[in-house]
């Protein structure tokens, strides 16, 4: 339609209706590609800020099992130190001598809740996060967690694991993993030791295996270190912690209280 007023025009050389209609075509193009502009600005807003809510809530939940992963491994720690200390003597007590070496070689682990970190990724939109949300860690937590997997599985295959589970009878490890075993925080992750420890096992059998722990000179050397694989967990531990704290801030969020 403007185009043939345009030739119209053009033929009966009126170039001032000439100018007002290139004038209407100049605006009209200008006024639609800012009404393009303002829908993807808004569309891009809006799918920033579900990128911030659903970050959020991955990050919120890594707090939480990140948290009680950490106290799980700081109570392996404490196994670890026990059943040295009930190994260096030969009248210690057999079943918290087995409950502590058995704990020792435990492992758990879980991983972060990466499917919205993955997908703004992959999709190329980390520029719709605010500003700094990137540079604070965020893209430095999800590589630090895949290292500390690392960490965790030289526990799972560790050698003091394979060594005190070949000497526990099963029956024991049975009893053991029924009353003496782990308990779970609300996202099902383990988050530390039971209590109250029910050991239901002949006593006679308790200090048969106590006694064989005690003469395997390989149990000791491979506890101690345990100790150090144990350790590095939860030094990785605590720095995931500090780092989801670091870009919930970042984010605009404060971390879930415990």
């Amino acid at each position: 339609m403007i185009l043939r007023r345009v030739i119209a025009h053009f033929r009966k050389q009126e170039w001032t209706a000439i100018a007002l209609d290139f004038l209407i075509v100049v605006v009209g193009v200008f006024i639609g590609i800012q009404v393009a502009n303002w829908n993807e600005a808004r569309g891009d807003k809006a799918l920033g800020e579900d990128y911030v809510q659903r970050l959020t809530a991955d990050l919120q939940r890594d707090f939480v099992t990140t948290s009680d992963i950490l106290n799980y491994y700081r109570a392996v720690r404490d196994s670890v130190v026990e059943a040295d200390r009930l190994l260096s003597t030969d009248d210690g007590d057999a079943r918290q001598l087995i409950i502590a070496a058995y704990r020792a070689s435990e492992f758990a682990s879980t991983p972060p809740n990466r499917a919205t970190w993955d997908q703004i990724v992959s999709s190329g939109h980390l520029g719709l996060l605010p500003d700094g949300a990137v540079s604070s860690d965020l893209s430095e937590y999800y590589t630090f967690d895949e290292s500390n997997a690392v960490t965790i599985s030289r526990v799972e295959g560790s050698s003091y694991r394979h060594a005190v589970r070949s000497i526990i009878p099963l029956d024991v490890q049975i009893a053991i993993r029924e009353g003496c075993s782990d308990v779970m925080n609300e996202f099902g992750v383990i988050a530390g030791f039971t209590n109250e420890c029910r050991l239901q096992v002949d006593p006679s059998v308790l200090t048969a295996t106590a006694e064989k722990l005690r003469s395997d000179p390989e149990i000791r050397d491979e506890l101690r270190y345990q100790y150090t694989r144990v350790a590095s967990v939860i030094n990785n531990s605590t720095g995931n912690v500090v780092l989801i704290e670091r870009v919930l801030a970042s984010l605009g969020q404060p971390e879930e209280k415990l």
